[in-house]
């Protein structure tokens, strides 16, 4: 039971099954292979690395904290108003500022600035930051996240391409000593 020049059934069916086998993993690897690369194929997006404009300096009045909003560097069509992106502007002598993202530093929602207290209130868990974004009390472990900012001809602008993520260690959170031993 043998094929033209010497091959076998069963050796047909080998070969086919390895061509068959070695298509199936180049499928399957491609995807694979492109996500591990693609920090390293992909362009990076420009908008990330710009500086955006709060407005002018006027809008934020000394020892004001006020709601700013800037454009999303990287949008899609389809964003809308959600490529609209909060933060919390306090003008501390016209030349030195506070940028503060909106959102808490517990789990995201969105913090109020209330000039009456002095404080930022987070409405999810109840989290509390003084005026110059540190922490006061309530879940969150760390201050608001502050935005780099420079003065350029009479403009605020931000660096909102790079921010850090609740994920990320604290320089106020490592190596915190009570002089007791950790719990189990």
């Amino acid at each position: 039971m043998s094929l033209r020049e010497g091959l076998s059934r069963r050796g047909a069916l080998m070969k086919l099954g390895l061509l068959f086998n070695g298509a199936m993993g180049t499928v399957l690897a491609v995807p694979i292979v492109s996500y591990v690369l693609s920090p390293l194929l992909r362009e990076r997006k420009t908008g990330y690395d710009s500086w955006l404009n709060l407005g002018a300096l006027d809008q934020f009045p000394v020892g004001q904290t006020r709601l700013a909003v800037y454009r999303n560097p990287v949008v899609n069509p389809t964003d809308g108003e959600t490529a609209n992106i909060p933060c919390w502007v306090r003008n501390l002598d016209n030349e030195k500022f506070q940028v503060f993202a909106i959102n808490c530093a517990h789990l995201g929602c969105p913090v109020r600035w209330f000039p009456q207290s002095g404080l930022f209130l987070c409405p999810c868990h109840g989290g509390a930051y003084y005026a110059d974004g540190s922490r006061a009390s309530g879940p969150p472990e760390r201050g608001l996240f502050e935005y780099r900012y420079k003065v350029q001809q009479g403009n605020l602008l931000i660096e909102a391409g790079e921010m850090l993520t609740t994920g990320a260690p604290t320089a106020g959170l490592t190596n915190i000593d009570t002089g007791r031993p950790p719990c189990a």
